[in-house]
């Protein structure tokens, strides 16, 4: 399957520049099958999204929005690294076709996008320094330690969950990606870095540090999944979308493309964009 290209933020202006313009919900899925690719807001937060020194993106999500895309008549991906916190207002403000980054669905993210149906699960994790000398198992343990600091990425989950067990904001260290994490807590910065399972793990064994460990999952944090998030106005790209990854997960093809990533098909079919969007009650 063909990598995805990562575009410089020069070469992004450079682009939307001659870019066509915004077509109606309806006709969105011509324009992108017109101009060749569709543009994708991702993380390079592996393994739901990566970027190659090469500049080729892969990962999971990156995959199957490919796949799907594919499938749809779009022939190529082309991403833009952005943090979580300013994906969405990308993807409002046409900067993005869609963000496959591993944007767990929840309710206010739900209201601003068109979620897809469920693409990958996981839960959260630390790394910690080794022994955990501050038994640091929970956000609200962070919370009720005076001297721990956490590491989170901006406007990510783990920095929104960190909050709300009550740990004060100049607490709460904001990390651009998960290299600085790492380095951070070895550096002893930080006291516990934050991210899903899946990324934690990936991290650690290119770490390759015994002065480290982990903790998964965190106790009492909710396991999340995510699904490509649309502009409110796309919902017609949106179905399309859902309809060619109800097909990929009856074929086997969704597992076939998520698994060797290490997450689970069943997870994803297990649950719904109804349940996850649905508020606390």
């Amino acid at each position: 399957m063909k990598a995805g290209y990562f575009l410089s933020a020069a070469s992004l202006s450079a682009l939307l520049v001659t870019a066509v313009a915004p077509a109606s919900a309806d006709d969105k899925l011509e324009q992108l099958k017109e101009q060749g690719f569709a543009r994708i807001a991702i993380a390079n937060e592996p393994p739901f999204t990566a970027v190659g020194a090469d500049g080729k993106v892969s990962g999971a999500a990156p995959d199957v929005a490919r796949a799907i895309f594919e499938k749809l008549g779009v022939k190529e991906v082309v991403a833009s690294i952005s943090e979580y916190g300013a994906m969405i207002p990308g993807l409002q403000a046409g900067r993005h076709d869609a963000i496959t980054a591993g944007l767990f669905m929840k309710p206010e993210r739900c209201n601003a996008v068109a979620y897809s149906e469920p693409i990958l699960c996981d839960a959260e994790a630390f790394a910690l320094k080794k022994g955990n000398p501050l038994k640091l198992t929970s956000y609200k343990d962070i919370a009720d330690n005076p001297d721990a600091k956490i590491g989170a990425p901006g406007g990510g989950t783990e920095e929104k969950l960190a909050l709300e067990a009550g740990v004060p904001r100049d607490r709460v260290i904001v990390v651009p990606d998960g290299q600085s994490g790492i380095k951070m807590l070895q550096d002893g910065r930080i006291d516990v870095y934050s991210l899903p399972v899946l990324s934690i793990h990936d991290l650690m064994a290119k770490a390759k540090d015994p002065n480290l460990e982990t903790v998964a999952p965190v106790v009492n944090a909710p396991v999340y999944c995510d699904g490509a998030a649309f502009r409110k106005q796309d919902v017609a790209l949106r179905d399309a979308f859902d309809v060619e990854l109800k097909k990929l997960k009856e074929s086997g093809e969704f597992a076939k493309i998520i698994e060797p990533y290490g997450f689970s098909a069943k997870a994803a079919m297990s649950t719904s964009r109804e349940k996850l969007c649905a508020p606390a009650k």
